[in-house]
Formats: C-alpha cells, sequence, structure tokens
C-alpha cells in the first residue's frame, strides 16, 4: 500500500513552477528584503505547497501568485509598522501575514510574531513552518478573543487578512490598541462598506493605503479606537 504523503509541489520545469519563478522574481521587487529572509520565505512557501494537498492553506486559483497575492501583500505592512517589534496576528492560517513578517523579522532583535490560529492543523502546519524557517514567532492555538486576554507585555501592531469583518476585528484589536498598538488590517475591494459599518460601533480614523501588489486590495490603519454607544436595534458587535 502506498502511504506517501500527497503533495502538490509543482514538478521541475512545470509551468505551475514557471509561474511562481516569475511571480517571485515580480513580488520582491515590489517588497525587497534580505537574502537571509528570502531564504526563509523560500522554505516557508516550499512547505505550504506539500501541505496544501492535505490542508486548504490558500485557494488554489491563486497558486500561480502565490508571492504576489500572499507573500508581498504580507511584506507591505512592514513599511507602515517599521518600528514596530511585537506583532499580533490574528487567524493567522496559511501564515499570512503572520509568518510571512515573522520570516522577515527573524534578525530583528527582539522582534516576536503571536500567531492566533484556532483550527489545529492550520496551527500544525505553522509550528513546522516555525522548525523550518527559524521565524520569530509563537503559535498559540485558540479563538483570537481568548488570546487577545492572555497576551503578556507590550504589543506594537495588530494584523488580520480575511478573517472576520471589519468591525469584529476592531472589536478584538481594540485592548491592544488603547495600550498603545496600531492596528494594520488588509481588506479587499468592499473595504467602505465594512467602515461603514464599522462606525456604527466604533469612533474611529481610519487611515486607508492602496495595497503596493495590486489589485482592489487596501489596509486599514488604525491608531485608536473607541466604543460608541451601544446600537439601539439590536445589532450584534
Amino acid at each position: 500500500m502506498n502511504t506517501a504523503t500527497p503533495r502538490s509541489k509543482p514538478l521541475a520545469g512545470s509551468p505551475l513552477e514557471q509561474q511562481l519563478a516569475a511571480d517571485r522574481a515580480a513580488a520582491l521587487a515590489i517588497t525587497p528584503v534580505s537574502r537571509e529572509t528570502e531564504a526563509r520565505l523560500d522554505r516557508f512557501i516550499d512547505l505550504l505547497l506539500t501541505w496544501q494537498a492535505k490542508t486548504n492553506l490558500v485557494s488554489l486559483s491563486t497558486l500561480p501568485t502565490l508571492w504576489s497575492r500572499h507573500v508581498s501583500d504580507s511584506l507591505q505592512l512592514l513599511a507602515l509598522a517599521p518600528a514596530a517589534r511585537i506583532w499580533v496576528d490574528f487567524g493567522s492560517g496559511g501564515g499570512f501575514p503572520g509568518m510571512v513578517l515573522a520570516c522577515a523579522l527573524a534578525d530583528t532583535p527582539g522582534a516576536l510574531v503571536h500567531l492566533i490560529e484556532r483550527n489545529g492543523k492550520k496551527a500544525g502546519f505553522l509550528r513546522e513552518a516555525l522548525r523550518v524557517t527559524g521565524a520569530a514567532a509563537v503559535i498559540h492555538l485558540a479563538d483570537i478573543e481568548d488570546s487577545v486576554d492572555r497576551l503578556q507585555g507590550p504589543v506594537n501592531c495588530v494584523t488580520a487578512r480575511a478573517v472576520a469583518p471589519l468591525h469584529q476585528l476592531i472589536g478584538f484589536a481594540e485592548p491592544l490598541v488603547r495600550k498603545g498598538a496600531k492596528a494594520l488590517f488588509l481588506k479587499g475591494q468592499d473595504v467602505e462598506v465594512e467602515l461603514t459599518e464599522a462606525t456604527k460601533y466604533w469612533k474611529i480614523e481610519p487611515q486607508l493605503h492602496s495595497s503596493r501588489t495590486g489589485g482592489h486590495g487596501w489596509i486599514v490603519e488604525l491608531d485608536s479606537i473607541e466604543r460608541s454607544t451601544p446600537p439601539t436595534d439590536g445589532s450584534p458587535i
């Protein structure tokens, strides 16, 4: 009986491998990193492609543009918080942006990324990614709201990508932002709709940054969060 682990890594010379190589070059031109970070990211992506066959980490349609759609999209956050050393990533899933940030910060003294993930299989992938990359991270297998209450020490920046509606993310991040953290949330083309909904519950002054990787992506930056008067229609926060 064949007990080999299924693999989705592209075969050498295959069209997907060629697409990935071209996309890698384009992505790293947009968000350049050190050679050491490139090596860590290569190991991370190699592992992700192996695990993708048994655990759905990213959409299959995005595999040819894995570097630009996911890696570079994550790396761009560093420019918005260049002094940040302690990061918290909500719902880290396949490692975006948290594991990518941890790879980039691995050589920075005092840097650490808290990766919060409730799914056991995805947390297992993150643990293996941490092992093979030597990234600066710690993994929390827990719900977001439970982990926020348990975090010890200062937090400089909070991130999330494709995890929950903006008004919920703001609620999760509020205790950390109140203590001085910055929030950077990666959002899609419906960001204005999400912001309108969020202002029903929260007093915020968001800064919007267009994604450097193209498409319709946005980054919502928040430096302060205050709770508004609770809604009277019974809507959940």
